[in-house]
Parts: C-alpha cells; sequence; structure tokens
C-alpha cells in the first residue's frame, strides 16, 4: 500500500524537474548564441609604403612623324601626302627598318577655312581656302645611333611635322623587378624603425599591394625641322629611364 500511494506523488515531481529544467535550457540559449556570434578580438596590424626605383639605359626609340600637305582640292592634297610619305616609307626600308616597325598612327583630311577681316564691322562668313591631309607614322628604331638620321633623311624626303620621341627598352621585367624588390625593401625598412619606436615586434605579412609608374613620356622634337634645314643629322641625348615602384605592406603585430 504505500509504495502504491507514493507513485501519484512522484509524477507530478518529475514533470515539475523536467519543466524546469527545460526553461533553464531556453533562458542559457540567448546568452550562448550572443557569446558565439561575439566579434573576435581584431588583430593589432601596421601598414606601411614603400618606394623603389631602378635604371636603364635606353636601347630603343619610338618616333612619330607626320607629313602635312594642304592644297586646294582634298584629292590634290591627298596625293600630294601620298607621295611625300611614299617616300619615306620606302627610304626607311630600304635603310634596312622592318616592316612590322612602321605603324601608320593618324590620319585625317580637314577643310581649311579663312576668316576675313569685315570692313563695316558686320561679321562675314567664313571662306573654304582649301583641305590639309596629314598622315602619321610611328617608327621604332632599335638602333639609336640612327635615330638623328632617319629623323634628318625623313625630313629630307617630306616629313613636315614633328611628332615625338619616346626613348625605351624592349625587354623592361628585368628593371622593373629590380624597381619592385627595392620598394620592398624600402617598406620592410620603414615597418622595422616604427614598431622599434613603439616597443612592439613585427609579424607576418598579411597582404602586399603593388604599383608600377608609367613609361617614360614622350619628348616633342620642336627643333626637328629646324636643324634637319641646317644640313646635319638632329643631334639626340638618350639618357637613362626611370622605372619606379610602390608597394603598400600590411604587417601583424606581435606584442
Amino acid at each position: 500500500m504505500p509504495r502504491s500511494a507514493a507513485r501519484p506523488f512522484a509524477a507530478p515531481l518529475a514533470r515539475r524537474f523536467a519543466l524546469v529544467l527545460a526553461g533553464s535550457l531556453l533562458l542559457a540559449l540567448p546568452f550562448a548564441a550572443r557569446a558565439a556570434d561575439a566579434p573576435a578580438a581584431r588583430e593589432a596590424t601596421i601598414t606601411v609604403s614603400g618606394s623603389g626605383d631602378a635604371h636603364a639605359t635606353p636601347d630603343m626609340a619610338i618616333i612619330t612623324l607626320s607629313v602635312t600637305k594642304q592644297e586646294a582640292s582634298a584629292r590634290a592634297s591627298l596625293d600630294a601626302n601620298n607621295a611625300a610619305m611614299g617616300k619615306v616609307l620606302e627610304a626607311l626600308k630600304a635603310d634596312g627598318i622592318a616592316a612590322r616597325d612602321l605603324q601608320t598612327s593618324g590620319f585625317s583630311i580637314q577643310p581649311v577655312y579663312v576668316y576675313p577681316q569685315s570692313t563695316d564691322g558686320t561679321a562675314r562668313p567664313p571662306e573654304l581656302s582649301g583641305y590639309q591631309t596629314t598622315n602619321s607614322l610611328t617608327i621604332r628604331l632599335r638602333d639609336l645611333a640612327r635615330a638623328g638620321a632617319v629623323i634628318d633623311k625623313s625630313v629630307t624626303l617630306g616629313i613636315n611635322q614633328g611628332g615625338d620621341i619616346r626613348f625605351t627598352n624592349e625587354d623592361i621585367k628585368p628593371v622593373l623587378k629590380a624597381a619592385r624588390e627595392n620598394a620592398v625593401k624600402d617598406a620592410m625598412e620603414k615597418a622595422r624603425d616604427l614598431t622599434a619606436a613603439a616597443g612592439v615586434n613585427l609579424g607576418r605579412i598579411i597582404e602586399i599591394n603593388e604599383s608600377t609608374a608609367p613609361a617614360p613620356v614622350p619628348l616633342p622634337m620642336m627643333a626637328m625641322a629646324k636643324d634637319s634645314e641646317a644640313g646635319r643629322s638632329v643631334p639626340m641625348a638618350p639618357g637613362e629611364n626611370t622605372y619606379s615602384a610602390s608597394v603598400t605592406i600590411t604587417f601583424a603585430l606581435n606584442q
């Protein structure tokens, strides 16, 4: 009898215990979720920039020359231009410049107007005076010693408008590699100086970003025709090309 009488009391007690336990678990879940979602402590870092240069003697010149002819009609202007540029191309090829190093880089036929002066103060419309044809040629010259003579001969044969000249290097990979290495060394040195001053230790590299400077800028040849008319080759000074690189490096800091 006593055992059977205790059973009705034990069952409600077990149910109440289960409910209390379930409620405790439900209350604990939000705290656990918040702990899991909490962001991890941010890693201490330092970001520095470095720059580096490397130099190379040019081994190629890129020259742009133009023929400009003005005549009364577009046809006459084109014919005159074709004759002059044809002679230039033939002479350059005869001098050993490969066809792959000769490229037409611009061509245009434009009307030319004059604006007559008014004697009575009224505006007068422009008058067509002729047509101008311009044909531009870009030359890759791999023998820099011939640059002045090539320009001189081209002007003699019909070139009458200077474009630009750029002394460059056919293979820039080695010099760019040296510039990048110098930029990284510069950034590493800055990072060591800064961390030493702050009393912390430089850690692993997290990120590196790199950029390079553009190729050498073309130089205008404003005095080309004058020098050629004087009966001597145009003097040339290739000088030295400077290639630059810059890097930005992020390091971890070890406390």
